[in-house]
């Protein structure tokens, strides 16, 4: 993102902590000046920006996976057409030998009148013997002429579809990337329209917003006391927390930045167990699992389309990478509304004993909310 859209969000933040603005603990927004629109309407609006920047990124996300995987197949078929041809090139090589070899030695005689002209009749039939295994070896050399060349052309149209298709996912592929940028511009567009009582308004007023999910949340009793983490899932949340502090950055697996399911992904992939890039992925195709069986290392998935992820720290709080100009972060688990949750090791045995990895100063510092809509309601899981 750009270094103008870092200041705007970084004045909100210094706005909110200097308390410009008072805004009461149960996230009642102040009145909206003649003319203005309220912060609820303000942080509706930004957040349904943010919205559809993570929606947008979760489509490159998902492109850029699949053209990684375009890329080694044409690879592959590129390899597997330059072997082809050689073998081809070989073949027609053994072919226009024999074609020699047949042309030089021909008499003109058929093997049956050879046979009664020869003075010694059973040198003949051994002759005859070795001709007819030249004449095989001779059919299997055009039979493997004619396969090398059926092969190369099968190879060589299945490469040109694999282009194609390669190419049309790297045009996707932009597009999806042109309509990121777009978001966040009207996001950089909305924010500079703001004076700095307005950002710490609307950043006080999300705050609390949060804070009054969470109290809810809790409050239902959907969440369990806690099950300690498997070995792979300790090592998954001990990967998230050293990356605390490394800023947002959509499209981003680390090591510097994150988006939101790069740090899940890379944390699990340094855990040992590989899961798919993209949250609306490791939505479909990891196991779920009930939020009353949480355990730390499972992902919690946000938002209907499943267009957010974060990994489950324990106590009901997660490490996420929440949005463009945040970092990574320690955040409730309800700083936004509540798809699911799904398990990247569905058979792995808790661990006996386990110690929560010690979280740094500031852990907790800066925006929970990667795509928050105030007075969005906080759904349970399947």
């Amino acid at each position: 993102m750009s270094g103008r859209m870092l200041r705007l969000v970084g004045a909100a933040t210094v706005a909110a902590q200097a308390a410009l603005v008072p805004v009461s603990a149960t996230a009642v927004p102040p009145p909206p000046q003649p003319g203005q629109p309220s912060v609820a309407t303000l942080l509706t609006d930004l957040q349904r920006l943010y919205r559809q920047a993570e929606r947008a990124t979760e489509t490159y996300n998902a492109t850029a996976e699949q053209l990684k995987k375009q890329r080694a197949e044409s690879d592959r078929l590129r390899a597997d057409l330059a072997r082809a041809r050689l073998a081809l090139r070989g073949s027609r090589a053994a072919a226009g030998q024999l074609a020699r070899q047949q042309y030089q030695s021909s008499s003109g005689l058929s093997p049956y009148l050879r046979l009664l002209l020869a003075r010694d009749p059973q040198h003949a039939l051994e002759e005859g013997h070795v001709i007819g295994q030249l004449a095989r070896e001779r059919a299997g050399t055009v039979s493997r002429l004619a396969g090398s060349e059926k092969k190369a052309d099968d190879l060589a149209r299945e490469a040109r579809k694999a282009l194609d298709t390669r190419l049309a996912l790297a045009r996707r592929q932009q597009q999806a990337r042109d309509d990121v940028r777009g978001r966040l511009h009207e996001v950089e567009r909305l924010l500079a329209s703001l004076s700095a009582a307005q950002l710490a308004a609307l950043a006080e007023f999300e705050k609390n917003g949060i804070a009054e999910a969470q109290k809810r949340f809790l409050a239902s009793g959907t969440l369990s006391a806690g099950t300690p983490p498997t070995q792979e899932g300790d090592r998954a949340v001990r990967y998230a927390v050293r990356q605390l502090g490394k800023p947002y950055q959509w499209g981003a697996e680390g090591p510097a930045a994150y988006d939101c399911s790069g740090l899940t992904a890379q944390a699990w992939r340094h855990a040992g167990t590989p899961i798919p890039r993209t949250s609306q992925e490791q939505w479909a195709r990891l196991p779920h699992v009930p939020l009353n069986r949480l355990r730390p290392g499972d992902l919690v998935v946000y938002f209907p389309e499943a267009t957010h992820v974060a990994l489950y720290l324990g106590d009901g709080m997660v490490v996420q990478a929440p949005r463009p100009g945040a970092k990574v972060k320690v955040s409730p688990i309800a700083a936004n509304p509540v798809l699911g949750a799904v398990r990247p090791d569905p058979g792995g045995e808790p661990l006996r004993r386990y110690t929560p990895p010690k979280l740094p100063a500031g852990a907790l510092d800066g925006p929970d909310a990667g795509l928050y809509a105030a007075g969005a309601p906080v759904t349970s899981a399947r």
